[in-house]
């Protein structure tokens, strides 16, 4: 395990121990562990040097949802399987945290936050409800279709765009380059829940932000990198978009002199989105385990070809 700490091991391992006793949870760093004999791991942010000694392995678990923390690194083992954290209880959290994102900009209930302090009753008068927004969703993966779900359930109108066509009830899907500017010219509310690969860092950058209709909203779910920061506060600071929740940038934890706190359009939240208790997660790992020892399908597998 390298996820949370030495603080953590115990509560791992208590995890672990209710959902599958058999398995042996020690830390990354425990000096009493041979690693050679290491058959599985559970990391956040490996670092270089201990990969190659642990010549049993079999796969390697991300404790969250993205894998770039460990592509990036020169020696991890590229001809095992590489597991992105997932199953119903991340989901169900991502879903959330985009619909109540979506919510908070089309109640402006960043204005309301601003002004609780300040004990001063604003008044609003809000001309939309979610029944004539919409919400395009980049990324329309196992996470964008709970997402979507749930935002239909608010009556918004959701579509999505992603690499290649997707088939999710209700979603209108755009698919490749070529279609991107019509998904765009359509949206009201931007979700960003792409996964970090070369073709994606960047790609929310000052043209992409001028494409979407005057007083958009942004969430930012996915990774920091999808963001040109300064683009996004240009456009915000413009007018041209009307907020944006945010819950991963570039440098995390987000800098204290980050123009981000303290703007007046934007909610920050320290990429919390669709983090489930670590019993859901280990009860995720064990059984993706199970699946591998008994020459099962993988969930959630990293493809090297498409980079997610």
């Amino acid at each position: 395990m390298k996820s949370g700490g030495d603080k953590a091991l115990a509560e791992w391992q208590a995890c672990f121990g209710e959902v599958d006793p058999r398995l042996d949870v020690r830390s990354w760093y425990d000096p009493s562990v041979r690693l050679e004999d290491v058959r599985y791991v559970v990391v956040w942010e490996p670092e270089e040097g201990r990969f190659p000694q642990m010549t049993g392995l079999r796969a390697v678990f991300s404790s969250g949802a993205g894998v770039d923390h460990v592509t990036r690194v020169a020696d991890w083992p590229r001809h095992l399987p590489l597991i992105r954290m997932g199953g119903a209880e991340t989901e169900q959290r991502m879903g959330e945290y985009v619909a109540w994102a979506c919510l908070s900009l089309l109640r402006e209930t960043r204005s309301l936050a601003l002004a609780q302090p300040e004990r001063r009753w604003l008044d609003q008068d809000l001309p939309f409800s979610a029944r004539q927004r919409t919400v395009g969703i980049l990324g329309l993966g196992n996470l964008g279709a709970a997402a979507a779900r749930m935002l239909q359930g608010l009556n918004f109108t959701v579509r999505g765009w992603s690499r290649s066509r997707k088939d999710v009830p209700g979603v209108r899907s755009f698919a490749g380059p070529a279609e991107l500017p019509e998904f765009l010219a359509g949206t009201d509310i931007l979700v960003c829940l792409l996964p970090s690969t070369p073709e994606t860092v960047g790609l929310i950058d000052a043209a992409l932000l001028a494409r979407l209709p005057a007083g958009a909203g942004l969430v930012s779910a996915g990774r920091g990198q999808h963001v040109v920061e300064a683009d996004l506060l240009a456009a915000l600071d413009s007018g041209h978009l009307s907020g944006a929740v945010m819950d991963v940038f570039a440098t995390e934890p987000l800098p204290p002199g980050s123009a981000f706190w303290t703007h007046p359009k934007v909610t920050v939240t320290p990429h919390v989105a669709s983090l489930p208790p670590r019993r859901a997660r280990a009860a995720y790992v064990a059984s993706a385990i199970a699946a591998l020892e008994a020459g099962q399908p993988l969930p959630n597998l990293y493809d090297p070809e498409k980079g997610y």
